[in-house]
């Protein structure tokens, strides 16, 4: 369980394929604590440390995370949001997020704005249910709130903190990032088309 309140750059150092794929990344800063067998958001995505190297730790991705978030595209160098495991009485900064990714969206646009910078992201269909206005949405592990929704896309606006110590501000029209819906909207829909209010597909 994480926050989405992103603490860590780390740099994607090698990449092994194999059935899966096996990549060693190197924190930006030391991140003090971590052990084997600890869980870790990569980009959003809840990876386990197997492996502890001189720079940083190895993970494992299977071949269903490659499919269904950005994993299978990164590249040596790559730089990528850390957040550690939430702890029992840590503050919750941003909101409940998992590290299980639902889907891929595409940067659509940037915009400066005044006081920030509008991020326009394409919305998957499976998603288009769970995603409102003031709504809560995890972006490459980073907890945003959807300022805006408009049939296959949303909206949100990047304070210049989130900017400038995450992969956001270094992200381009085009990229492809990582999305995990807000889990009590999940709940909330799945409980809708259980009582016959709607369907939500997996």
């Amino acid at each position: 369980m994480f926050t989405g309140i992103v603490t860590h750059l780390g740099v994607v150092e090698s990449i092994v394929d194999g059935f899966g794929r096996t990549l060693e990344i190197a924190p930006l800063a030391p991140m003090e604590g971590l052990t084997v067998g600890a869980s870790v958001a990569h980009a959003g995505i809840c990876l386990t440390l197997v492996e502890f190297t001189d720079r940083g730790w190895r993970v494992e991705a299977s071949a269903e995370t490659l499919a269904r978030t950005t994993l299978g595209g990164w590249r040596t160098g790559e730089r990528i949001n850390l957040e550690r495991s939430l702890r029992l009485g840590d503050e919750l900064g941003g909101h409940l997020v998992f590290g299980h990714v639902d889907g891929v969206a595409e940067i659509l646009a940037i915009e400066d704005q005044p006081g920030g910078h509008r991020m326009v992201f394409s919305l998957p269909p499976t998603l288009a249910p769970l995603v409102a206005v003031k709504g809560s949405i995890a972006v490459d592990g980073v907890s945003l709130t959807v300022t805006e929704v408009a049939g296959d896309r949303f909206a949100t606006v990047i304070v210049p903190h989130t900017w400038s110590v995450t992969t956001l501000g270094e992200r381009r029209p085009g990229d492809r990032v990582n999305l995990e819906a807000d889990m009590l909207a999940r709940y909330v829909a799945r409980q809708l088309a259980h009582h016959g209010f709607g369907a939500l597909r997996d």
